[in-house]
């Protein structure tokens, strides 16, 4: 069981009700010394009825020690009930003004954190939406209004840093495609001359083949820059939509490779890139269909679950080990050398991209992506994303 959580504003209130609590228990102890020493020096107000009192009586006591000890003991009920009076007022006192003063405290509280809290709101709509606005935060300057201006300042510099990343990846996908395209065309061009050697033909086919293969590497590293950037666009989508027709996509490699596609989704709205997130799906379904065994199988289910959507993609693969789990979603990492030759031909040609594209995808909106062995065979790949209309704290990696 979590315990409840303690608010700054709710430990400032506490501190500063103790703090009076404290003060004021201090006070009453000076008050209840100081008046216990006077009451010691003041004299006695009703001596003159004691001793009358006590003159007429006629036992064998002298009349000066009954005087004395009337005298004394009179004093000291006296000393009592006075100090015993004072003692109640004042902690009913201290009582009562104290949660008075708490409930000023926490009135002021709120109100010198009220900077702090728009610092905070102003943080979670950046995190949401762009990195362009500020706090520009009013007022004195205080310890709040410094970190105001550096959150400012910080703000500031990761908007250059992510524009000039943004800039740089739109310049290297025209400097990098614009050579394989026309290394492309040279290569078409050649073979389509008449009556080309069969040498030179599967030379050019070779080249194409290459060529194509940089294209894709080309492609997935950019697509895995652009998803790491922050989200430039936000559209409610249904992920089931995008997972029906990223199958209906992959039909035909899934028949050529004898693998079925099994569909089981539910309606699953979402916030986000619809075109990285049919990424997403695609590079799940393509590993799913590449990394599988002859007649295997693969599943795609989608559902909403409370304020998360899932989505998961199964297969019949090959047996993958536990220690290579976390590694699958790195970079350039991809199946064991055994996993590639049970998968089949085509299971070696990608570019060791598309789990790192999937993990990058799900980052940028907020989820979180794991992968799990099927003891059997394969891989059980769940991708939790939050739904749409729950607050997603996803601005990239």
């Amino acid at each position: 069981m979590s315990n409840p959580r303690s608010t700054i504003r709710l430990r400032l209130t506490l501190l500063y009700a103790g703090s009076f609590f404290v003060a004021g228990a201090v006070l009453i102890a000076l008050m209840y010394f100081s008046l216990e020493q006077w009451l010691d020096r003041r004299p006695a107000a009703e001596t003159h009825m004691i001793i009358s009192k006590h003159l007429a009586l006629g036992d064998r006591m002298p009349a000066a020690d009954r005087l004395a000890a009337a005298i004394t003991a009179q004093a000291e009920q006296e000393r009592r009930d006075v100090l015993r009076a004072m003692l109640l007022s004042s902690l009913t006192a201290l009582a009562v003004v104290g949660i008075a003063a708490a409930g000023f405290g926490w009135m002021l509280a709120g109100r010198a954190l009220a900077p702090l809290q728009r610092v905070t709101a102003t943080a979670r709509r950046v995190a949401d939406r762009s990195l362009h606005e500020r706090i520009a935060l009013d007022g004195p300057s205080d310890e709040i209004k410094d970190l105001a201006d550096t959150f400012d300042a910080m703000l500031e510099r990761l908007d250059r840093a992510f524009d000039g990343q943004r800039r740089f990846v739109a310049n290297a996908s025209h400097e990098l495609r614009t050579p394989l395209a026309i290394n492309r065309t040279v290569i078409e061009v050649a073979l389509d001359q008449p009556c080309p050697p069969a040498s030179l033909r599967q030379l050019g086919e070779t080249l194409l083949e290459v060529n194509a293969r940089h294209e894709r590497l080309i492609e997935g590293l950019l697509l895995l820059v652009s998803s790491e950037q922050l989200l430039t666009e936000h559209r409610r989508c249904d992920l089931a939509d995008i997972a029906r027709y990223v199958i209906g996509l992959s039909a035909g490699a899934a028949a050529d490779a004898a693998v079925t596609l099994d569909c089981a989704v539910v309606t699953a709205p979402v916030e986000g890139d619809p075109i990285l997130l049919e990424r997403l799906v695609h590079n799940l379904v393509d590993n799913a269909v590449r990394y599988n065994v002859p007649r295997g199988r693969v599943r795609v289910a989608c559902a909403s679950e409370g304020g998360t959507v899932r989505l998961v993609v199964t297969n019949t693969g090959p047996v993958v080990p536990v220690f290579e789990l976390d590694g699958l979603f790195e970079p350039f990492r991809r199946a064991s050398a055994t996993t590639r030759r049970v998968g089949g031909a085509g299971a070696s040609r990608g570019a060791g991209l598309g789990l790192s594209i999937v993990r990058s995808v799900a980052h940028a909106h907020g989820g979180s992506v794991g992968a799990v062995a099927v003891p059997t065979g394969g891989l059980a790949v769940t991708v939790t994303l939050p739904a749409a209309g729950t607050p997603s704290t996803g601005i990239g990696r």
